[in-house]
């Protein structure tokens, strides 16, 4: 089996330094964190769709998108489920733990996450802007009907409403919606505020709403971490590269912060 990349350690030091003398901290997390948690990628390093279209032949972008749950729901349903099933039995990782604890040690400690996996709460992290939504929570697509579930196992996929019979979805933002405004509005509302460190973890930095805070914090000359074995749109612009798996690197820079 071929080893898992290593954090350089100089480059573990100066990250350990910074976060010594700041008070605010931003962190965005992606797939890459969870896994960690043994749950596989879209893409990327492990990921469920490398190179390769569904069953129906488009891509898992077309078949998770809305048009696609309008048109035809069961498809989006039947890739939902999957992803779920992959999901199951799955646990928050060290990682999780390692951000809900430096939440208590910052003053100011935000979570801006991707994940549709609800590992963030769990772990116990309360400042956790869930950009995309989450997985387990379920609404009506008809009337004001919401429930929650620890997992698809005894759901009929799609499943329908209780109280009128129409499609329930899960609350995720699907590919072409919109993020939710919610959500929106307290990343801009802590933004505005602005942070002295932000540190982005195993995500593809795809989306122009997660490389902004790590350009803005760029040019601010605020202090900026990449965690992601990949290179991605933002890894030339931050202070520190960690080309290193999430959990691992984030137990260890925790390990060096309580060392005196």
């Amino acid at each position: 089996m071929k080893p898992r990349p290593t954090a350089d350690p100089d480059s573990i030091r100066s990250v350990v330094s910074e976060l010594r003398n700041v008070n605010s901290v931003l962190v965005i997390t992606g797939a890459g964190l969870s896994a960690d948690s043994g749950l596989p990628t879209y893409r990327g390093i492990g990921g469920l769709y490398d190179d390769e279209s569904t069953e129906e032949g488009m891509s898992i972008e077309k078949a998770l998108s809305g048009s696609t749950f309008q048109t035809t729901p069961e498809i989006t349903w039947k890739h939902l489920g999957q992803i779920e099933h992959s999901c199951r039995e799955a646990q928050f990782n060290r990682g999780h733990q390692v951000l809900a604890l430096m939440e208590q040690h910052f003053e100011r400690f935000w979570i801006l996450t991707q994940n549709i996996d609800g590992f963030h709460t769990a772990a116990g992290s309360k400042n956790v802007i869930e950009i995309h939504g989450n997985l387990y929570q379920l609404a009506c697509t008809a009337c004001d009907f919401k429930t929650a579930v620890d997992d698809y196992a005894n759901l009929a996929i799609p499943p329908l409403c209780h109280a009128c019979g129409c499609m329930l979805r899960p609350q995720v933002v699907l590919f072409d919606e919109q993020l939710p405004e919610p959500a929106l509005n307290t990343l801009y509302m802590e933004m505005r505020n602005s942070f002295e460190a932000v540190i982005t973890i195993g995500t593809s930095s795809y989306f122009p709403y997660i490389v902004q805070p790590v350009r803005m914090a760029q040019q601010t000359g605020r202090f900026t971490v990449e965690i992601n074995p990949d290179q991605t749109p933002v890894s030339k612009l931050v202070d520190e590269k960690l080309s290193a798996p999430a959990a691992a690197t984030l137990d260890e820079i925790w390990r060096q912060m309580n060392h005196s």
